[in-house]
């Protein structure tokens, strides 16, 4: 692994995002994605929602320089949450870790939440690593891979400091 630096999103970056997100073996480990992945127009105005929304952080994950995914927090009823996509190109080598853990340290909120497909073992891996813990689990429609999958929802949770 190399340098893991997050920075903000910028409009040169939407084509990489686009096409990272139109994967078929990162669709199916993150599931939970749009409907028609191909759909340029609803992606951009996803996106264009996400970086106007002020509770929302939305930001680019750099190795070494050069583009391995996104990453970013963002509010749902109150409580924060984590997200991240690795572009397949940067995946079995920590990358999702280091960037978890740069999360962590720009959102001081906890509890702090994140979900991951429960099949996603690689996902799952890094946020235990990161000190995670499940809190529940269901079942949910998931588009990308256009059925149920079960949904692992973590939580990190405060420590006796504070954070």
């Amino acid at each position: 692994m190399g340098h893991i630096e997050l920075r903000d999103i910028d409009d040169d970056d939407l084509d990489a995002v686009f096409e990272m997100m139109r994967d078929p073996e990162g669709i199916a480990r993150a599931a939970f994605t749009a409907k028609d992945p191909d759909d340029r127009e609803s992606f951009d105005a996803w996106m264009a929602r996400n970086r106007a929304d002020p509770s929302a952080r939305v930001q680019v994950v750099t190795e070494d320089g050069g583009f391995a995914g996104t990453a970013g927090t963002f509010s749902v009823d109150g409580d924060r949450e984590i997200t991240y996509w690795i572009a397949r190109h940067a995946w079995g080598r920590g990358v999702a870790t280091a960037v978890i853990e740069l999360l962590i340290a720009l959102e001081p909120e906890r509890p702090l939440y994140a979900r991951s497909a429960a099949d996603n073992a690689a996902s799952v891996a890094a946020l235990r690593r990161a000190g995670f813990a499940e809190i529940s689990r269901n079942d949910a429609y998931a588009p990308g891979v256009g059925r149920n999958v079960e949904e692992i929802v973590f939580a990190l949770l405060p420590t006796l400091d504070g954070n």
